[in-house]
């Protein structure tokens, strides 16, 4: 039985921290750089959340799911497509690509990780669920509404 109190190996404390403070990074970067080539912020706002459809094979099958999700949410293939794009002059593709690393870093910020094949809640960074995460548990709230 999956248990999903913890991922094996999931960072906790100040790495987990670490790791949440590199995506909101690269979605801060992400965004001076769209900023800066001047594009539209409502195109901006209406693909940010495009990279989550990866989620759909997750309905046929986890192990499916993981590796669709996983694809789309690893910086390798926006960054590698950006490298393309500068490397045949098509600097148009670009803003698109900086949503999507944007996608990226707001998801690892959030403390959305990479998914294992066993379910879609263990991640790399930990399950998902109600935890207080590394960043969270710097800011502390009073527990009961008080």
């Amino acid at each position: 039985m999956n248990t999903l109190t913890r991922s094996e190996g999931a960072p906790t404390g100040i790495v987990r921290t670490w790791l949440q403070a590199e995506g909101m990074s690269i979605l801060t970067l992400s965004m001076l750089l769209y900023w800066y080539f001047g594009s539209n912020w409502w195109i901006f706002i209406g693909l940010l959340l495009i990279p989550d459809l990866s989620m759909l094979p997750y309905f046929f099958n986890p192990r499916i799911g993981s590796l669709s999700y996983n694809m789309v949410h690893s910086y390798s293939l926006p960054l590698g497509l950006a490298a393309v794009a500068v490397a045949v002059r098509r600097f148009e593709m670009l803003p698109f690509l900086c949503t999507w690393t944007a996608h990226i870093g707001m998801d690892r910020f959030l403390g959305f990780g990479l998914k294992y094949p066993t379910a879609f809640a263990q991640t790399h960074l930990g399950p998902l669920g109600p935890r207080r995460s590394g960043l969270e548990s710097l800011v502390r709230l009073p527990s009961n509404g008080r």
